[in-house]
């Protein structure tokens, strides 16, 4: 089964603690190259986040975005009271009293805002990355079957070329006894018209020469052969976008050569209807996985 390399997936679920989403968009690229879109406090799994993605998918550009709400009446953090430091102010507070001879009631306002007397305790953040890593698998999962459903169309259109290529092959191959007839046709008559008569063999050196010149046999079988080996890619569980693409160029070239040595109006137009199936056919596989 062939994937495409476009998709796209949401996944999202409700914790006591807020709402987690993951999206994740793909489009095609040479190789699999990776981007994050995450909240601070989740950065620091971005290497976790690159190897679950990498478990799903060998080729494509793709961009994770995770999105986090916070519960309505959620703490996100917490406020405590540095006793120790308190406790130093306050006997500070009574020292200065006695050098200066002074009583004065303590001003805790003020004693609240020196720096280090309120601490603020962060939430745990071990609960929403555990919960983040437990949705990234299924958001990837979920993106896999989309590509692999837009790869089940791309498949059939394909091997739809594929039989079109298969028949042209097959139709040229069918022409090719009546084409040299008449090429052998037409020298002869040539030769009726010229006024001295041939050296003894020459006819049939000149008859073989164009008959090599306009040989298409090892083209159409390397057609037909890169035609079976194309099915054979799209039977493949593992990704085939490289080989099929490779397999893009091979077809090009087999068809500008018949394209070259064509000598008859039939095997001209089929070279380029030929050419038409095998552009339609690497378009498509310019996405596969």
């Amino acid at each position: 089964m062939i994937r495409s390399m476009t998709g796209f997936a949401r996944v999202e679920r409700q914790y006591p603690f807020g709402r987690l989403s993951w999206e994740l968009r793909s489009v095609n690229h040479r190789y699999l190259e990776l981007g994050y879109r995450v909240p601070e406090e989740f950065r620091v799994l971005e290497p976790d986040i690159r190897r679950v993605l990498g478990e799903f998918l060998s080729r494509g550009k793709v961009d994770a975005t995770l999105k986090f709400s916070q519960a309505a009446g959620a703490a996100s953090s917490n406020l405590e009271l540095n006793s120790d430091m308190a406790r130093q102010l306050l006997s500070l507070h009574g020292e200065f009293q006695q050098l200066a001879g002074l009583e004065q009631t303590a001003e805790i306002q003020a004693f609240m805002r020196w720096p280090g007397v309120i601490e603020e305790q962060a939430p745990d953040p071990q609960p929403l990355h555990e919960a983040a890593m437990e949705l990234l698998p299924k958001a990837a999962a979920s993106l896999q079957a989309a590509r692999e459903r837009e790869g089940t169309q791309m498949d059939a259109a394909i091997r739809e070329r594929l039989d079109s290529i298969e028949e042209r092959v097959e139709q040229i191959r069918g022409w090719l006894p009546e084409i040299r007839d008449g090429l052998r046709q037409k020298l002869l008559a040539r030769v009726a018209d010229l006024q001295q008569p041939l050296e003894p063999g020459r006819l049939e050196q000149e008859v073989a020469f164009l008959a090599q010149k306009i040989d298409v046999d090892e083209e159409l079988d390397r057609l037909a052969a890169h035609v079976h080996e194309a099915r054979l890619a799209l039977a493949r569980d593992d990704p085939v976008g490289r080989r099929l693409d490779f397999l893009m160029q091979e077809f090009n070239r087999e068809s500008n050569t018949l394209s070259s040595k064509s000598v008859d109006n039939r095997t001209t137009q089929a070279a380029v209807e030929l050419k038409v199936s095998i552009e339609q056919m690497r378009e498509q596989v310019q996405n596969i996985e």
